[in-house]
């Protein structure tokens, strides 16, 4: 592993969490407080904001570029799975992880996930201590064991 790439001598970890329900905002935001790796969680409330955000467009011109996205389907104004395309289909954005976080355990929701290149699929656990316990296992995974591509 390249020192510039190591989770280890990166100042920090940028998270995009793009959710809509404040109480699971706050949930994950808690979690990832309490991370071992350091972080900064970044929260837009829909799939038009985050396209924003990753764009660098009006109020977002300053945003970090993120190492991993927690997308969430279920949105107003353009769902995960639209925004999951567009991200995909940028050469941009294409190589940053998205990890789908979502209510969601339709069939249709996972295999269309999949086909879009998403890097995972998370069904939100009900209640508290499993949501704390879920964003946790992924924080240990995607914060302590992967390697993400260069930040631009």
């Amino acid at each position: 592993m390249s020192p510039g790439n190591s989770p280890v001598s990166r100042p920090f970890i940028e998270i995009l969490l793009v959710e809509d329900s404040e109480p699971d905002v706050l949930l994950t935001q808690e979690a990832f407080a309490d991370a071992r790796v350091p972080n900064r969680v970044h929260v837009v409330r829909d799939g038009v904001e985050a396209l924003r955000f990753l764009r660098c467009e009006g109020e977002f011109r300053e945003a970090p570029r993120p190492d991993v996205i927690l997308l969430d389907i279920n949105m107003p104004r353009k769902n995960g799975l639209e925004v999951l395309t567009e991200i995909k289909a940028d050469s941009e954005l294409s190589t940053i992880p998205v990890v789908m976080l979502t209510t969601s355990q339709a069939e249709d929701d996972v295999v269309g996930a999949y086909s879009r290149h998403a890097s995972g699929y998370v069904v939100k656990p009900v209640g508290f201590d499993n949501f704390l316990q879920a964003i946790r296992a992924f924080e240990d995974f995607w914060l302590t064991f992967v390697r993400f591509p260069p930040r631009a």
